[in-house]
């Protein structure tokens, strides 16, 4: 019999807004934040293969994948494996897979590509497996933003990301622009423990963080505004920036321009409400 596969699109996404609030008990700083999944995505090909076998994982860069650099991590160590492990601890057997996963959405980009193949994955075994299990709480303790994934679409996010409410929004477009260099996730918000708080009205909170980080974004920031006459917003910690365009055509007019005219990736995209 042929094996049972599933082939998903693990979408990226941006935050439209990010609010930080201080760090609790725990160490996680507690968010408010509008995110919206995007037309760009990691694929995942997920085979379920004979109950006596050994899981198969493998995972590379997508040949169109804007920034591809070492994949350096134990494959035990990625989170679509560490979700796979823990939802055969949940369920209490084996459920053996074989997955691929070809990657475009770069390392430490702030477009969540490590939570979005965690959440595809879940969702792709408990659909091959036929599982009664509720996987939100696998989720939350992978990541957090692992849970919104699960949910998909547009979502006011709160909390430590386990507060989701879906939201209705129009179609966004967008490009990204995405540098050769990445943003840590925990020194941005250790970062902006130690740095004054943003200005009232700031879209993402932890942006003065990310650029002291990584004081290149700031300079990146400044040349994209100058050189596209728009506003520069970062997606979650950085280092992907990104701008809003009226429609399509501009968009794609702007990727070019930056393509053309800087050393930076860019790509026209738009925001998804489908999983």
């Amino acid at each position: 019999m042929e094996a049972e596969s599933l082939h998903i699109n693990a979408n990226a996404k941006v935050n439209l807004s990010l609010q930080v609030g201080e760090p609790l008990e725990n160490g996680m700083h507690p968010i408010v934040s509008k995110m919206a999944q995007i037309a760009f995505f990691d694929d995942l090909y997920v085979t379920k293969i004979d109950g006596y076998a050994l899981s198969r994982y493998a995972i590379l860069w997508h040949e169109d994948a804007p920034r591809k650099e070492e994949i350096d991590w134990r494959i035990q160590d990625d989170l679509a494996v560490r979700a796979h492990v823990a939802l055969e601890e949940e369920v209490g057997r084996q459920l053996p897979i074989q997955l691929k996963i070809e990657k475009r959405i770069p390392i430490g980009s702030g477009l969540g590509g490590g939570s979005s193949d965690a959440a595809s994955l879940l969702r792709a075994v408990t659909t091959l497996y036929e599982l009664d299990v509720n996987v939100h709480t696998i989720a939350q303790s992978l990541g957090s933003d692992v849970p919104f994934f699960l949910q998909g679409g547009n979502s006011l996010v709160q909390g430590t990301g386990e507060e989701i409410t879906p939201m209705q929004s129009e179609l966004q477009h967008l490009v990204l622009i995405i540098p050769d260099y990445s943003c840590p996730t925990a020194e941005v918000y250790k970062a902006f423990d130690r740095l004054k708080k943003p200005e009232p009205g700031c879209v993402n909170e932890l942006k003065d963080a990310a650029c002291d980080v990584r004081p290149k974004l700031r300079i990146d920031i400044e040349m994209l505004k100058n050189l596209l006459q728009q506003e520069i917003e970062i997606s979650g910690s950085g280092s992907t920036m990104y701008t809003i365009c009226d429609n399509a055509q501009y968009a794609n007019e702007l990727a070019r321009k930056v393509k053309h005219e800087t050393s930076l990736h860019a790509i026209a995209t738009q925001t998804c409400s489908t999983r």
